[in-house]
């Protein structure tokens, strides 16, 4: 697809400005494009107090109801004064529309990004998604997915070849790993048994979380979905095995302080990093016609980037047999 026919291509800097006055603001004509991809993100200067978050929601990604859904989801948790980021309430709605596209207005707020090394900050971290989770568990989503293996795993390899973004001479061997990673992950559920979905935020890299003085927020709820609880938990986590589990130990000292945790859940680390890998081949996939993913992520579809791929899996599938981490 060309850039023009793209539906960003429509969202120029004097659209942008357009909507956010169509709700009566005023701005002063400044703009910054912040790092976003699956959305587009505009710091916008505004003449009557700071800058405003302008977010322009993907057409066609989510169902209104979906993310009036997510913008509840944050409400919840600020009303108990979790630090999360809502939408602010303009004309009775968090949600708007301006042309082509559904847009939201954020404070902005700022931060840096959290020291994992330290054990302070783990168990602060895991504090603050405990508390997130302890709210999660009042209600299900009723509109938002779930983070399941056929979801992340299965619709994701299928995508994969049906679109033929595997190279000829690499499809054998990819779809034989990825056949044996899906049935790696069915393997860890299995152990797990049947364990609870909960309301998440569903994508707790470290780029979405800001530290401040007074702790960690999160900025990006756009991913939230139902899952089991240990989906915001092990992104916090990396190494070998022994430092996983000392991370892991102070995580949980945190966490528990708020929210229980099931302890079958830590079979499914791997098993949700394994999906993780493959939903994150098949979303640039589905995102490769936006002109701005070619320019971002050079790397993607290239013949070294499947071989390495298909290591990867390899190593998944060998550290998903493992004994999990011991829930202290």
């Amino acid at each position: 697809m060309s850039d023009l026919l793209h539906p960003y291509a429509s969202l120029t800097p004097d659209h942008v400005l357009d909507a956010v006055e169509s709700l009566g603001l005023r701005s002063d004509g400044r703009q910054l494009t912040l790092n976003s991809f699956e959305n587009r993100v505009y710091q916008v200067g505004m003449e009557d107090g700071p800058p405003l978050i302008a977010k322009f929601y993907r057409p066609q990604r989510w169902s209104e109801a979906q993310i009036l859904e997510e913008h509840a989801f944050v409400a919840e948790l600020a009303e108990v004064e979790i630090p999360a980021v809502p939408p602010l309430v303009l004309h009775d709605k968090t949600l708007h529309r301006y042309g082509d596209f559904s847009f939201a207005l954020f404070p902005r707020q700022g931060g840096r990004a959290p020291e994992l090394g330290d054990g302070q900050t783990l168990q602060w971290l895991g504090r603050f998604i405990g508390r997130i989770h302890a709210v999660g568990k009042r209600q299900p989503f009723r509109h938002r997915p779930a983070l399941t293996p056929t979801s992340f795993g299965t619709e994701s390899r299928d995508f994969l070849l049906e679109h033929q973004f595997i190279p000829m001479e690499l499809e054998t061997s990819w779809r034989s790993t990825v056949d044996m990673a899906l049935q790696g992950v069915a393997r860890a559920y299995e152990r797990a048994g049947d364990v609870a979905l909960i309301r998440l935020h569903g994508d707790c890299h470290m780029g979405n979380v800001l530290w401040t003085d007074q702790g960690p927020h999160f900025v990006d709820f756009d991913d939230s979905r139902s899952g089991p609880a240990i989906q915001d938990l092990w992104m916090l986590l990396s190494g070998n095995r022994e430092e996983m589990q000392s991370q892991w130990d102070e995580v949980l000292k945190g966490y528990r302080t708020f929210c229980d945790f099931d302890g079958r859940e830590l079979h499914l680390l791997e098993a949700l990093r394994t999906l993780r890998l493959l939903h994150f081949s098949a979303w640039l996939a589905r995102r490769w016609d936006d002109p701005a993913f070619p320019v971002a992520f050079p790397w993607f579809n290239t013949q070294r980037y499947w071989q390495d791929r298909i290591l990867e899996l390899r190593e998944q599938i060998a550290l998903m047999d493992e004994e999990p981490l011991i829930a202290n």
